[in-house]
């Protein structure tokens, strides 16, 4: 019989959320439901241990799975120790409950390892120089990186085992030297076998920690082709034998009416990214009434863009980009869009399309030009 218990009794403070962070909801989900659902098929009880004051939260959650509560207590040490008490399985798996990416590959390592070796720890190598620093900040030591790993959940072991240690560091009055249960086990049992761990097994911890796996952006611009009155006027750009899309210049016999290059492709991938990461569009952000912007490339405000997606720890996983032109003809230009922007976004996962409208309205008269843009962030 496997019992998994789920450590969910933090109060959220370095995650500065107002919540325990094992409820707070990632793509749509409560953290603590990731865990539940990863080690429902494996478990044969799962004892969920966590904070009186969550626990009316918490209870609706369990139902779908073969779980309860029990009371944690003010130290991770104890909140295993009173979880452990209440075990009924001979073998047990302990898990941070803010660790919602877990495998079944690492869950079934750990299981395997427990019953081969009677205990498995989950763990990757440091990749990573570690240095021991002294009291005056300087480095005293340096360990070889070759025989350092980063220890995980879930933690397996025979149940009779980890209790009895618990209860002799309780007894001992040492359970605050303790981080995990792999360290009480090493101090009274004895050497806990580690297994292979996944570096997608993160803990969320902090606040970027939190942020959702996946965003997906849309964007939409338009921009209509100069007429020789605006030319005049001041009012479009005098060059008339060139547009410019994705960075690319594509011989026309008219221009676009912008104030900036007119990139209209670029314009609408940067109002996809802005809305993936929440931000305004490109019109707050870079608006037409500034002579900053005056001629400027669109691809050097698409870098500044990407500032944006990086400076929230994201990247761009995907981009979609659909023009709808009656003229000028950009198939064969299509190869130089994609390239020129898989190096802007660091990305080679660039679709450009480009298709004209059957004749229909402003794009098929010829009258200007509409492109679309999805992205997907990580």
């Amino acid at each position: 019989m496997v019992t998994v218990i789920l450590c969910a009794a933090g109060s959220g403070t370095r995650a500065n959320l107002p919540e325990n962070k094992i409820l707070h909801e990632l793509n749509g989900m409560p953290v603590l439901c990731y865990a539940l659902s990863a080690f429902a098929p494996y478990a044969d009880e799962i004892l969920v241990a966590c904070r009186e004051e969550d626990e009316a939260r918490i209870l609706p959650l369990l139902a779908p799975f073969p779980a309860r509560t029990v009371r944690g207590g003010a130290t991770r040490t104890e909140t295993v120790f009173c979880a452990l008490r209440e075990a009924h399985g001979d073998t047990v798996l302990v898990h941070d409950a803010a660790r919602p990416f877990v495998t079944p590959e690492v869950i079934e390592n750990c299981l395997f390892s427990v019953k081969t070796y009677g205990s498995g720890v989950c763990a990757v190598p440091l990749t990573d120089t570690v240095a021991c620093v002294d009291s005056h900040g300087e480095i005293a030591d340096m360990p070889p990186r070759k025989t350092l790993y980063a220890l995980q959940t879930p933690q397996s072991f025979l149940t009779k085992d980890l209790r009895a240690a618990y209860e002799k560091a309780f007894a001992e009055k040492r359970e605050k030297d303790f981080t995990d249960d792999s360290g009480v086990y090493a101090a009274y049992i004895g050497r806990p076998r580690i297994c292979a761990g996944d570096r997608r097994n993160k803990k969320l911890t902090y606040p970027e920690d939190l942020l959702p796996a996946e965003r997906v952006g849309f964007g939409v611009d338009t921009h209509a082709f100069a007429h020789q009155e605006e030319i005049d006027r001041g009012i479009a750009r005098l060059n008339l034998n060139y547009i410019t899309l994705c960075g690319v210049t594509v011989p026309s016999d008219r221009a676009l009416l912008a104030h900036s290059d007119g990139d209209v492709a670029v314009h609408a991938l940067m109002d996809a990214l802005l809305s993936a990461i929440g931000e305004r569009d490109i019109g707050y952000h870079f608006p037409d009434t500034d002579s900053e912007y005056q001629g400027i490339s669109s691809m050097l405000l698409l870098g500044r863009v990407m500032d944006m997606v990086r400076a929230k720890s994201f990247k761009v996983a995907n981009v979609s980009i659909a023009i709808l032109a009656e003229r000028p003809r950009l198939s064969p230009y299509i190869g130089a869009m994609k390239k020129a922007l898989s190096a802007s976004l660091g990305c080679e996962n660039v679709a450009i399309a480009a298709g004209t409208n059957e004749k229909l309205g402003y794009i098929g008269e010829g009258r200007g030009i509409t492109a679309y843009a999805t992205v997907l962030l990580k």
